[in-house]
């Protein structure tokens, strides 16, 4: 599958990186011991120490491409901390609480609400079932919502009101793709020519239901769609910088779509980590606003 509309080439130098502010958790405690998404198997064995070093050159390609890293520690019996865009989701300094459907994950909820506090953001505590920067997605003024397997659809609504933004309803239908940030990646705002604001997304459409998929056709008919095999391989879960995109060095095809539209696919393998379901943008939550 190829890019939609136009695909003229764009100039990578029209391109333009924001610098960011992200969270991360060292995998210190990584493991598969449970299994709460198709790509976790507990009889499978999983390295630590190769998932702290992946993770290493994840948070080393972001540095070194000047953006801001932050940490919060990993907790003993919490495996999945490491995927830190399920902790929350922060818009203009407010940061929005999870609460986990599955029971195995919520431990993590404190922790990370615990964080945002001590680091000036305004925590609001969640009320509906969702697992943040996972399932919400910020594009331009609006925020993409997923559900279908893990955030509940009043969960959109509660975003809707502590946000005050437009909120777009998403429904997943395939288990791989659980959350939405398995198959949609956002690849800007980026601001162009005269400071016009350009939102772009790449997506996976069979990740989505039909009415989903017409929603995302109407609303971003520039957006790269993704092939099944880019998305099988988590090509999706990547994060962007405007024009730097981080993203699995298996989704060969996507890296090339990317490159045809003046980004630069940064190629960072954490194959490790996704045994336990997460990628490149699990590992990533985006800090907006709050103390610098």
């Amino acid at each position: 599958m190829s890019t939609t509309n136009d695909t003229t080439a764009v100039p990578t130098s029209a391109r333009i990186a924001q610098r960011r502010r992200y969270l991360m958790c060292r995998p210190e405690y990584f493991t598969v011991s449970y299994r709460i998404n198709p790509w976790m198997e507990p009889t499978k064995p999983t390295d630590t120490a190769k998932a702290v070093r992946q993770w290493q050159e994840l948070y080393d390609a972001y540095v070194s491409l000047g953006h801001e890293v932050e940490l919060i520690d990993p907790v003993p019996g919490l495996p999945d901390m490491v995927y830190t865009a399920n902790g929350g989701f922060i818009v203009d300094g407010r940061a929005l609480g999870v609460k986990f459907r599955v029971p195995e994950r919520s431990g993590e909820e404190r922790p990370f609400m615990d964080w945002f506090a001590a680091n000036g953001f305004d925590v609001v505590e969640p009320v509906e079932v969702q697992e943040g920067e996972g399932d919400f997605l910020l594009v331009g003024d609006t925020i993409l919502a997923g559900t279908g397997f893990r955030s509940v659809g009043d969960s959109h609504r509660e975003l809707a009101e502590v946000f005050d933004r437009e909120v777009l309803s998403l429904r997943l239908i395939d288990p791989r793709f659980y959350h939405l940030d398995t198959a949609i990646t956002v690849l800007d705002p980026v601001e162009g020519p005269g400071g016009v604001e350009r939102a772009n997304i790449a997506y996976l459409p069979t990740a989505f239901d039909a009415a989903s998929r017409t929603i995302l056709a109407e609303r971003y008919p520039d957006a790269i769609e993704v092939s099944d095999e880019d998305g099988a391989v988590f090509g999706l879960n990547a994060a962007s910088d405007g024009k730097h995109v981080f993203i699995s060095p298996r989704a060969t095809g996507f890296a090339a779509q990317l490159a045809e539209r003046g980004y630069t696919p940064v190629p960072v393998d954490l194959s490790e980590l996704l045994l336990g379901g997460g990628g490149i943008k699990c590992c990533t939550l985006e800090l907006r606003g709050g103390r610098r």
